[in-house]
Order: C-alpha cells, then structure tokens, then sequence
C-alpha cells in the first residue's frame, strides 16, 4: 500500500510513499515508548534547549518547508511560510512558560502537612490530524506535550506525506531523540490498533465531525483520553453599530484564507438588515479582487483547494443553495481544484450553505431583524467552534458574547489560534482544548499528592 501526494493546481503525482507496516509500527511505538521512559529521567532545561534549536531551525528553513506544504495541498507561498513561522513563534512561547504550566499547584488540606496538584507525562500521544494546516496542525499538539515529557506519534492526512515526513525529520535534526516524534504511514482505517495499544496513552484529532465522532468512539472503546478539535460553521455577526468596512474587510479575510479551507473560517455571515446592503457592496467588491491561480507566484492571493474531490464537493453545495432560493452574488466557477472566490446572499436556515459546513472558498450572507435575531440565527447550528462579534458597543458585546454558543468568541477581530489562548469547541465541533496552560495539560497526569506525618 501506498500514499500519493498530488499537486492541486497541477494535477500532478508528485511523490508515493510506501505505507507502515505492522512490522515497523511496532517499531516506532516500542521506540516511542522508551523515549518516553528516557524523558522522566532527563531535564526540562534540556528539552527547552533542544526545542529552541527546532525554532532556529524552522526559521532558517521557512521557504524550504513551505514550498512542502505548497506542492501538496495548494496554499500560496506566502500564507505557507507565515504557518512555518507561526509554528517556531508558538516554540518560543512554550519553552518561555512551560516552566511555570508544570509547576506543582498547591491546594491546601486542613489535616494535611502538604498537598497539591502535580503535572506528570503519561506516554506516547496520538495526533490524527488534517491537510489543511499541515505544519501548524502538528506543531501546536506536538510542542507543549514533548515539552512536559511525553512522545508523539503521527498519523497525518495521506494527501500530506511529505508534510509528515518533514515535520519528523526537523525534531532529529533539532537534537530531539530518535523516538520523540514519529510519523506513522497508515490509513484511518488501520488506526485502530494504535489507539488500541497500551503504550499509547491519548489520542487528539483535528478533522471533520464524522471522523471526530469515529476516533472518540475508539478511543472510549480501549479508555484513552482525548481531544476532539472538528469541523464548524463559525458565525460572523456585523450589527448596525459595526466599522462597517473594517468589519467587511476582516470578514473577506476570515473567510478567504488558506482558499476557504480553515474549521474557524467565518462561513456565515449574519448581518443587520439596516446595513446589509453596504456591507453586501463592500465585501463584494474586495472579493472581486482576490487573485485566484499559481500558488508558487508572488501575486496569488488564493491558490487552489486541496483536493479535487473537495472542490466538486462545494460546488455540489453552492448550487444546491442556488436551488433553495440562495443568490449568487460573484464567482463560483471552478476548474479543476481552482474555484473563485463565491458570494452568495438571501442565505436562511435550512439552505445548504447556512445548514452545513462550506469548506472552501464560499461565503454566506444571511440578514438578521436585530441583535437578538443574529445570535438566534449564530446559534441555529450543530457546531460550536470560533464566533466573530462586530459591534462599537464594547458593553453590549459582553452581555451578547455570553448568549453565543462557541468555544471561542473574538469581539472586532477574526478568531484565530493564539498559543497563549485555550482553543477548540462545543456541540459537534468537539470537546477538549489545545494551546495555552489548559491544553498543555489535556494529556498529563493531573496528580493529587498528599502528604501527612
């Protein structure tokens, strides 16, 4: 068995790679498992030194993995080297506080000498993750967990092999031991056994809900924890009071970026009918713009979707809302895994673009009476992940924010991960979070000590 990357935007193979076999997955788990046993007696001074050798090395080789991740799944360069970057930025802030997450907290006991909680490794991690952020995917799992004392095992998307081979070979060329991270060449439907063995000790996925929903079930079945960061169909909410073009231009943004192809994309828009008109000539206007083609030339603004199959897939979407009643405002032709950038309008509920999740260069307008109409309408959805608020009443915003069903909501400004910020979802979106302190522990062994003479 063999994986293929393909270039999007040529169509062409690139390059094969012969699967895992049951053979050399033993391997890597025994490996991973001993440098595990390794860590506990090792110091974190010494992981910290070697993951800041990994932020000097993606920052001197930033072209060279971006023009990785360009050739297999279709980002422009440009948006491919600030995701390297972002990955060695997120390094450097961990190894700044991972001291300070680890640190024993205290927790006074009144017939106690001493008690507090204690953060301790656990064993090899699991990461299932996705094409669309094929480095920063991995990095912001891969990062805090090594860093406590854990090993990683990878199963990427198949599409995104030599994504996953690269990221392996920057943590031995860092300094990190054989063992510490590994890509695992398997299919989702050999994962199993993986989840399944005792060395194993958690599984997190980034990916669509269904696949989300497949590996939590795994993952009860054998009893690992596990964290769920899936799809979503994340509101942008623009209200009367709003910049009207600020909040125009960050939603084209929000929307349009990595070719539509982001879980915390704003997919729908939920805007105002006093301002619906103006926002809907903004937005079209700076969508009109977008330069749609070569992902490898210096004025593409858009490069292609990742996959074929994925572009039919919102194309089918798009003209089934045109069927329900939606209009198609600008764009919307495809060729190939090249799709322009689409605006659709008179979006409602219980149309395909308002209902499921759009993964690709297609945006949503939907009109609401009021405030309380648009947060109605933000949360008449399964998912629950990022929710943009756009309004000049700072006072206002914080009563609305408490009334949106989301794990994450950005007032004036486009969701995004932040690794000093707690990130993932509700509902079908998921469960479990990643970055910040609070990610840093999903995998640990968040241990009660007591001590008593």
């Amino acid at each position: 068995m063999s994986f293929k990357s393909i270039n999007p935007y040529t169509n062409e193979v690139v390059a094969n790679y012969v699967a895992d076999t049951a053979a050399s997955i033993e391997k890597k788990l025994g490996l991973g498992h001993q440098q595990f046993l390794e860590f506990q007696h090792s110091s974190l001074d010494l992981r910290k030194s070697m993951m800041l050798s990994l932020v000097k090395h993606l920052e001197d080789h930033a072209d060279e993995h971006a023009a990785i991740i360009v050739t297999e799944m279709g980002k422009t360069h440009k948006e491919a080297k600030a995701e390297v970057l972002k990955c060695a930025a997120t390094a450097k802030y961990y190894v700044e506080h991972i001291a300070e997450m680890l640190q024993p907290k205290p927790l006074p006991s009144d017939d106690s000498v001493k008690s507090y909680i204690s953060y301790e490794a656990k064993g090899i991690i699991l990461a299932i993750m996705p094409w669309n952020f094929p480095f920063w995917q991995v990095f912001r799992f891969a990062i805090p967990n090594i860093l406590a004392g854990n090993t990683a095992v990878l199963k990427h998307a198949s599409n995104v092999s030599g994504c996953a081979l690269a990221i392996e070979q920057i943590f031995l060329d860092a300094g990190f031991p054989p063992g510490t991270f590994q890509t695992l060449l398997v299919s989702s439907k050999d994962i199993e056994p993986v989840i399944a063995d005792v060395r194993v000790q958690g599984v997190t996925i980034t990916g669509s809900t269904p696949a989300g929903m497949s590996v939590a079930s795994l993952a009860g079945k054998y009893l690992k924890k596990s964290v769920l960061e899936l799809g979503g169909s994340d509101p942008f909410i623009v209200l009367k009071d709003a910049d009207i073009a600020q909040a125009a231009k960050v939603a084209v943004q929000a929307r349009m970026q990595n070719a539509g192809q982001s879980c915390i994309a704003a997919k729908r828009w939920i805007v105002e009918k006093s301002i619906l008109a103006p926002f809907t000539e903004q937005v079209t206007n700076i969508i009109q713009n977008i330069k749609q083609g070569d992902p490898t030339s210096t004025g593409t603004d858009m490069g292609p979707m990742a996959r074929l199959d994925l572009a039919n897939d919102l194309m089918k979407q798009l003209q089934q809302s045109i069927r329900q009643g939606a209009k198609l405002v600008t764009g919307g032709q495809q060729q190939g895994c090249n799709v322009l950038p689409a605006l659709l309008t008179g979006v409602q509920p219980g149309m395909t673009a308002f209902d499921e999740e759009t993964f690709g260069p297609l945006a949503a307008i939907t009109s609401a009476n009021d405030e309380t109409h648009a947060i109605q309408l933000a949360n008449t959805t399964n998912f629950g992940l990022g929710a943009s608020l756009w309004t000049n009443d700072l006072e206002k915003a914080a009563a609305l924010v408490k009334r949106i069903e989301s794990g994450n909501v950005f007032v004036n400004a486009m969701v995004r991960s932040d690794a000093r910020l707690p990130f993932g979802g509700i509902k079908q979106s998921g469960y479990g979070r990643e970055l910040s302190e609070v990610g840093a522990h999903e995998f640990l062994n968040i241990k009660t000590v007591y001590l008593q003479e």
